[in-house]
């Protein structure tokens, strides 16, 4: 007679749902908020891997996409570095690498500001803007690596996580 296998929890088949039961063994109070942050840094795994395929035959990372694209939202298609830090909500040596990677594309450009020389400016390119729009086509298509989501589903994810924001002191309530 074959041997049958052993039967496995369904819990075994999630690793962060069996994180949690161990978890609830030992330090229950905390074993929520565990699961919780386990499964919001999975799940930036899992979406920045798709969104980094879709981007890749355009040659960008998901932040190179973000800076061109805040670019490309401004009316002048020009920003101070600093600013771009502060509203892509990244280190200003983060802005500097990505758009020193973007100006030797011929994407963006650089230079200092007219009004106070102290202030670098980044400014969008033609070629950059067209980028722009072509990969913003392509992830929109791909429903941003969640299309099979439905839209108010990643409503209440926005909503649940700007929670998370303010609880951490990103945003005030």
């Amino acid at each position: 007679m074959p041997d049958k296998p052993d039967p496995t929890p369904a819990s075994v088949a999630d690793p962060i749902a069996e994180a949690h039961r161990q978890w609830s063994t030992r330090w229950p109070e905390h074993a929520d908020h565990m699961a919780a942050v386990t499964s919001v840094m999975r799940a930036q795994q899992l979406l920045l891997s798709r969104i980094e395929a879709v981007l890749k035959p355009y040659g960008l990372t998901f932040a190179a996409y973000e800076a061109l694209r805040l670019l490309a939202f401004t009316r002048t298609g020009t920003l101070p570095m600093g600013k771009m830090g502060t509203r892509l909500m990244v280190h200003p040596a983060s802005v500097t690498n990505v758009i020193g990677r973007l100006e030797q594309r011929g994407l963006v450009g650089r230079g200092p500001s007219p009004a106070d020389r102290r202030v670098v400016l980044a400014t969008i390119t033609g070629p950059g803007r067209e980028l722009a729009e072509e990969a913003t086509a392509a992830l929109n298509e791909s429903g941003f690596g969640i299309a099979d989501l439905p839209a108010a589903e990643a409503a209440r994810i926005a909503t649940a996580l700007r929670a998370v924001r303010v609880s951490a002191g990103d945003l005030s309530s």
